[in-house]
């Protein structure tokens, strides 16, 4: 039987020091099990950056979109018709990252919903699942992806989750999957390993948003891809599973529902 394959699902190989370091970095990450990696878009302006990481390394995917930060700043350029031109490449798995942040709100509320929006008409006209951005504004969301659902049904991913546990059970009712971050590790994320536990085995999905949150014991460093494993660890104790099946199902998960994406050679799906 082949060993696990982790999947770290959102990561931005392109920021700080990930981006100067990617040959360790990746190194790391394969050592750790971590073989295989979508590397986000937040701005179309720096898409290109995206692209040229995830064309260099043969495990390295790669996503378009605006992060609502930015939805104001590229609102002219954002279109679903761009973004479906763009998201033709073949290294391109996925949509986003997009949706709602009202902790910021570094746009105003209705640039990021129209935004959003857009987004989601490009997750529908390509199949690609849209990765969903999602901050104190959950009623919105919600809301916004109800409308959007009965327009035609669209694949999503609620990244790096750490809202209510009632979100993660509406996102799965809409057909969407949950992805934990190194939040599932930190001490007052109780309502996060509340919905981790919730949601069903075949929507789980596991990340490090890296550079950002860490998980714990490397809370406070720069977060990078191996870690995905000490978020994998963390999730299989909150589920009450071997680490080796969780690892067999948030991969089968991925590449279920990224199926664009090619697992890496000598890695067959989990029987």
């Amino acid at each position: 039987m082949n060993a696990p394959l982790i999947v770290d699902s959102h990561c931005h190989l392109t920021y700080g020091t990930l981006h100067k370091d990617i040959d360790a970095v990746l190194q790391r990450a394969h050592e750790a099990g971590v073989r295989t990696m979508v590397t986000i878009s937040t701005k179309l302006a720096t898409f290109p950056d995206v692209l040229q990481m995830a064309e260099a390394h043969e495990d390295v995917w790669a996503s378009v979109g605006t992060h609502p930060h930015h939805a104001d700043e590229e609102a002219d350029v954002v279109t679903a018709e761009r973004l479906v031109e763009l998201a033709d490449h073949p290294k391109v798995v996925a949509i986003g990252e997009a949706g709602l942040d009202y902790f910021y709100d570094r746009s105003p509320r209705e640039v990021q919903q129209e935004v959003f929006r857009r987004h989601i008409e490009a997750s529908r006209c390509t199949g690609l699942p849209l990765v969903i951005h999602s901050r104190d504004a959950e009623e919105d969301t919600t809301r916004i992806l109800r409308e959007e659902t009965e327009k035609g049904a669209f694949p999503f991913l609620m990244h790096c989750f750490s809202s209510a546990p009632w979100l993660a059970e509406e996102a799965v009712k809409l057909g969407g999957y949950v992805s934990f971050s190194g939040i599932l590790t930190f001490r007052k994320s109780d309502a996060v390993r509340e919905a981790a536990g919730l949601v069903p085995e075949d929507r789980l999905l596991v990340e490090t948003d890296a550079p950002f949150l860490a998980p714990e014991p490397h809370r406070g460093k720069p977060c990078e891809p191996a870690y995905t494993a000490v978020t994998l660890a963390r999730l299989a104790e909150v589920r009450g599973v071997p680490v080796e099946e969780m690892a067999r199902i948030t991969t089968d998960n991925f590449f279920r529902l990224f199926g664009k994406a090619r697992r890496p050679s000598g890695m067959s799906e989990a029987a």
